[in-house]
């Protein structure tokens, strides 16, 4: 009777420890541009090209009893064809043509300069994260040059530990945020126009 207690007292603490450590996630956001543009070129040929600027894939941890082996990542190539895509597709709501070929053309550069994932380092359970990214826009037509910065926040607060689903969706709206942002600046446009 005894060995069965404990046993049964053993199970519910390894089940109980289980939720202090969470197992790393490599997530694939796919952002999106969520507003409208206006058009104000008339279909000229822009060069778009994106980089990732960040120093690591490694956005942050998740936090909890065990940090060191919650870390949370996104690869380079995981989110530069999609980035790719949408500031092509951003271009062509402003009335471009996107044209990776094309000679004396302006140039638009898109660079996710940061990305980065961060929760509290106190307790045992995960409760809330903060989310931050950047880009930087760098436009270059004819001699004139044009370098902007655009981010974007949120602090979500969770019940329990976020899975990777929902780690994946929450960073996809916080870049999806800042790339609407850069793109909704009207100078980008003006310059790609001149």
């Amino acid at each position: 009777m005894m060995n069965r207690a404990l046993l049964g007292l053993i199970a519910l603490l390894s089940l109980s420890l289980v939720g202090c450590a969470h197992s790393p996630q490599q997530l694939k956001p796919q952002p999106r541009l969520n507003a409208a543009l206006v058009a104000v070129g008339q279909g000229q040929p822009v060069v778009v090209r994106v980089a990732d600027g960040r120093p690591s894939p490694k956005l942050g941890t998740r936090g909890g009893l065990y940090p060191e082996t919650s870390a949370i990542s996104v690869q380079g190539q995981d989110i530069l064809p999609r980035l790719q895509a949408e500031a092509e597709a951003a271009v062509r709501l402003l009335g471009f043509t996107p044209s990776p070929n094309a000679y004396n053309a302006p140039q638009l550069t898109l660079t996710l300069a940061d990305l980065q994932y961060q929760s509290p380092k106190e307790g045992m359970y995960v409760t809330e994260a903060d989310i931050r990214a950047t880009f930087r826009v760098d436009v270059q037509s004819g001699g004139r040059r044009y370098s902007g910065r655009y981010g974007a926040s949120l602090n979500q607060r969770f019940g329990m530990a976020p899975n990777q689903e929902t780690n994946t969706k929450l960073v996809s709206d916080v870049l999806s945020d800042a790339l609407t942002r850069a793109f909704k600046d009207p100078t980008i446009a003006q310059m790609l126009a001149q």
